[in-house]
């Protein structure tokens, strides 16, 4: 490995410059390359090199440099409990204003005190002043702070026995509940966290001088090429060997762009070195633009944002250039090696400067927050104008009846279904049969219903930022998928159901974690359309804390909220509390009806009926407390039917949007289910919500009982019939009970609910 390690850089230099030529390299042979130790990992990540360039920098990363730094998890469970944002920074995160992540080497190592707590303080006042939320980082006895208080400022400065922290000393120090200070790689870790897209600190490391010798890489630049991050900085420290610094960053696929009117790559204290950067963004609106793009294309790396050193501080650059060359030199002579290195270096040059070198350091971090901050304000408006663009952007053409204000909030999932070719399935062996993926969750069905059937709701959903939401949220192009959340570090829900030959499920598999993201404090933030909506749609999938928030509202402004209750577990959500009283509709199945019973404390049948008359006088005697706040309940009953119960209107039940308190009768309507045969069913997960969708589509319509139900069983057997949750062929001819001439019509059965 000894060997491998010292000839990455001449391998790196010569593939890069003279492709092909890898054996020619002085020193190594041939047979010396494939005898390396890591010669074959080495062969195949040179061969994907010159294959791919820079399309799989963190492959290239991962297999060809494999530093100590690069092995620490970056998603640890433990890390994510350990952190705390403080309330200024939340608030403003939470109300999608611009912060600034500011590291804490600098308070810590890089400054001797008093000026170390001084410059702290005085930088986050620029980025206040500029507008935005300075978020310091730091390490706080074994607690990583995003945000520190004064007090917490002034204890960093003055701790004696603060560490300096790194990716890699992360787990360690929280381990041992230490204190210290965050370098660039550790703040970028903490500030991506917490949902902060700007980091502004003085420069970032880089490849070390001799480095292809000591492979000293600092871990700034494998964080900058793993964690999307935009680094504003005066570039790369002129202690550092700037060329190769920059390679590496083009390795791993990072944007690297001068900010100015030049592209000369700032070095530090020099407002230029003998190198370029590869871009160069003129304004703030220029490099929010920059961050914005590489943002929303999902890239998992950073943009590196180089600010040269004010000019009136650019003189001093020649005389502290000399200062390093000499603090450089007594370093090496001095063993002094690895992070031990830079502060060393840093207070050598201040005392050869007398202090021209501390007065520059403090001048450009000012500058850099000034500029920073300047383009954290642009990017929050722009991110802010592309959220609003895209809520009002419509891939088709509305319908006269899509101003109907609808809200769904509910799960997104992809599902795999698995169809038997027998009646029968055999555990523990394979089964012949039929696997299709679709695309469903029971509020994205839905959502998808009303949409087809020419409403536009407004859908709020979560997923994971992964190639299955990207599936998902391309085939709901048709849908208002702007307020759907796309979360790192989460996977998108997915559903695997497997169906006998006759359609009956005989076992389903969910990872659904991510719908405990659809929280009260998302949800909140489309109050102002919950308040004016004509109906909302809950589906059970979401937290119980979401259900009585939304119920609240309902409460207080009167909206009509249908609860889906989506699975027996699931079904009790809104039953915890008063909140089901501010139910109108609920479609729940037998089973899930006999949960809601038991959670206010009804006695229910310990088991279902399986005749229809038993069946219906269960249904109907269990709806009966229900009705007493909830408008209407739509009772499915699978292959017997459908069963509305309500209140009683010239022969029917009354379907229509509550607008007051009950005051007749209750009674029920039983409709008998449509009839699909064996052969014709291909996909059970969608019927019910498709049953529900269409069915709030006729009651939006203004139609009545009987149309509203019939429009409900066609979408389910559209749905029963298709591969997909919810039928592509799903229009409102296609269920307009009028117009399906091919259908005869049973007359329901009606009861009175005593």
């Amino acid at each position: 490995m000894k060997q491998f390690e010292e000839l990455v850089f001449r391998i790196l230099d010569t593939e890069k410059h003279q492709p092909g030529k890898v054996n020619h390299i002085e020193g190594l042979s041939e047979n010396e390359y494939h005898q390396c130790p890591s010669g074959g990992a080495l062969r195949d990540a040179i061969e994907a090199f010159q294959a791919y360039q820079l399309e799989h920098p963190q492959w290239f990363e991962d297999e060809l440099l494999e530093t100590p730094e690069l092995e620490v998890e970056e998603t640890s469970a433990e890390i994510y409990i350990l952190f705390r944002v403080h309330p200024s920074v939340s608030q403003a995160l939470a109300e999608n204003k611009p912060v600034v992540a500011l590291e804490s080497t600098i308070i810590t190592h890089g400054m001797p005190y008093p000026h170390n707590l001084s410059t702290a303080k005085e930088v986050e006042a620029v980025v206040r002043a500029e507008g935005a939320t300075p978020a310091t980082v730091g390490v706080i006895e074994g607690e990583v702070h995003v945000g520190l208080s004064s007090e917490e400022l002034d204890h960093l400065a003055c701790c004696k026995s603060s560490l300096k922290v790194s990716r890699r000393d992360l787990p360690y120090v929280i381990s041992k509940a230490l204190s210290g200070g965050t370098t660039v790689s550790a703040t970028m870790i903490a500030a991506h966290k917490a949902g902060i897209p700007v980091f502004v600190t003085g420069g970032i490391g880089g490849v070390h001088r001799n480095g292809d010798n000591s492979l000293d890489i600092s871990a700034d630049l494998t964080e900058l090429g793993r964690t999307p991050i935009a680094v504003v900085c005066a570039g790369v420290k002129s202690i550092l060997d700037i060329g190769r610094t920059l390679e590496f960053l083009e390795t791993l696929g990072v944007c690297v762009a001068t900010y100015g009117t030049s592209n000369n790559f700032p070095a530090f204290f020099s407002r230029q070195s003998s190198f370029t950067s590869p871009y160069q963004v003129v304004n703030p609106e220029e490099a929010a633009g920059l961050i914005a793009s590489i943002l929303s294309l999902g890239l998992r790396s950073g943009v590196l944002i180089a600010v040269p050193v004010p000019e009136e501080h650019a003189a001093a650059g020649q005389q502290i250039e000399e200062a390093i060359r000499a603090a450089v030199t007594e370093a090496s002579a001095k063993s002094i090696t690895g992070k031990d290195a830079t502060p060393f270096i840093l207070q050598k040059v201040n005392v050869l400067t007398k202090g021209k070198s501390l007065q520059a350091n403090i001048a450009l971090i000012h500058n850099n927050a000034r500029v920073g901050s300047q383009i954290a304000c642009k990017l929050s408006k722009q991110m802010t104008e592309r959220k609003l663009r895209s809520k009002t952007h419509y891939h088709g053409k509305l319908s006269s009846n899509s101003e109907s204000n609808i809200v769904v909030i509910g799960g997104i999932n992809v599902d795999f279904i698995a169809k038997g070719k027998m009646k029968t399935l055999h555990f523990g062996q394979t089964n012949p049969g039929s696997v299709c993926q679709s695309f469903g969750g029971v509020g994205r069905n839905i959502a998808d219903c009303l949409s087809r059937l020419g409403h536009r709701p407004l859908f709020v959903s979560a997923t994971g930022a992964d190639s299955h939401s990207d599936a998902v949220l391309n085939y709901c192009k048709h849908m208002d998928t702007s307020s759907v959340a796309r979360l790192e570090e989460q996977n998108t829900a997915t559903y695997c159901v497997v169906i006998n030959e006759s359609g009956e499920m005989s076992l389903g598999l969910g990872d659904m974690d991510i719908h405990q993201q659809i929280t009260e404090h998302y949800v909140s933030q489309f109050e102002k359309q919950l308040s004016s909506a004509t109906l909302v749609c809950l589906d059970g999938n979401v937290p119980v804390s979401t259900i009585d928030y939304v119920c609240s509202v309902a409460k207080q402004h009167n909206i009509n909220v249908w609860y889906e209750p989506t699975d027996l577990d699931k079904a009790c959500k809104p039953f915890l509390s008063d909140a089901w009283k501010s139910l109108s509709y609920s479609s729940p199945n037998l089973a899930e009806l006999c949960s809601m019973n038991k959670t206010l404390g009804i006695p229910t049948p310990e088991v279902l009926p399986s005749s229809l008359e038993e069946v219906l006088h269960v249904a109907v005697t269990l709806s009966r407390p229900l009705l007493e706040h909830i408008h209407c309940l739509v009772v499915t009953l699978g292959a017997k039917g459908v069963l509305v119960c309500g209140e009683h209107v010239a022969g029917s039940v009354n379907l229509q949007l509550r607008k007051q308190k009950r005051r007749g009768q209750l009674c029920a309507l039983h409709y008998p289910a449509l009839n699909v045969t064996t052969e014709e069913i291909m996909n059970v997960s969608g019927a019910g919500d498709s049953l529900a969708g269409a069915l709030m589509a006729g009651i939006l319509q203004g139609r009545d009982t009987h149309s509203c139900v019939r429009m409900g069983l066609l979408a389910a057997r559209l749905s029963l019939a298709s591969p997909h949750p919810i039928a592509p062929t799903l229009t409102l001819d296609s269920v307009d009970p009028i117009k399906v001439q091919t259908q005869n019509w049973c007359k329901p059965t009606f009861l009175w609910i005593g």
